[in-house]
C-alpha cells in the first residue's frame, strides 16, 4: 500500500524538466534529487516528502532516454508516477531503475496537487482520498513487482544469478 501527496504537472513533462542537462555530469542520486523537477517547479525537491506521488498527463518522460530522469524522482522520496501516458523509453528506465509507475486516464486528470492518493498495487486500485475517487487500473504482472522489489532491474537480475550459483 502506497501513500502519499500528489504534485500535480501537465503534459509532456520532458527529461530535460526531470532533470536539467546540467546536472547529468553525476550520477549519485542524492545529488541528482537535489534537482528533480527544478525547471518544471524550481521549489519541488525542497517541499518533496518520501512518499508523495507524481500526477502528470500526456507522454510523461519524452525527450532523451537518459535514466537519470527515474532515479532522480525516485531519489527524491517519490514512491510512485502516475500519468496519462509515458513516453516508452522512459517507462522502460522507470522499471529498469525500480520507479513504480502507472497509467490512468482518469486519476491524472482528476487530481490536483496536495491531494491524498492511495494505491493498492494488489488490487490494481488508485484512490484519491481527497476527491473521493477510486479508479482500477491494470495489475502488474508478477514479474514487473519482483523486479520493482528488488530495486530495479539489474539488482532483480543479480538476485536471481546469486540464487541460481546458490552464492
Amino acid at each position: 500500500m502506497i501513500k502519499g501527496r500528489a504534485w500535480k504537472f501537465g503534459d509532456n513533462i520532458d527529461t530535460d524538466l526531470i532533470i536539467p542537462a546540467r546536472y547529468l555530469n553525476t550520477t549519485d542520486p542524492e545529488e541528482l534529487a537535489k534537482h528533480c523537477m527544478e525547471d518544471a517547479d524550481p521549489e519541488f525537491a525542497k517541499k518533496v516528502k518520501k512518499g508523495d506521488i507524481i500526477v502528470a498527463g500526456k507522454n510523461f518522460g519524452c525527450g532523451s532516454s537518459r535514466e537519470h530522469a527515474p532515479i532522480s524522482i525516485k531519489a527524491a522520496g517519490v514512491s510512485c508516477v502516475i500519468a496519462e501516458s509515458f513516453a516508452r523509453i522512459f517507462y522502460r528506465n522507470a522499471y529498469n531503475t525500480g520507479l513504480l509507475i502507472l497509467e490512468c486516464e482518469e486519476a491524472s486528470k482528476e487530481a490536483e496537487s496536495g491531494d491524498e492518493i492511495r494505491i493498492d498495487i494488489e488490487k490494481g486500485l488508485i484512490e484519491n482520498l481527497t476527491k473521493g475517487k477510486s479508479y482500477q487500473i491494470k495489475p502488474l504482472p508478477e514479474f514487473m513487482k519482483k523486479i520493482l522489489e528488488d530495486g530495479g532491474l539489474i539488482p532483480h537480475i543479480m538476485k536471481r544469478f546469486k540464487a541460481s550459483c546458490n552464492v
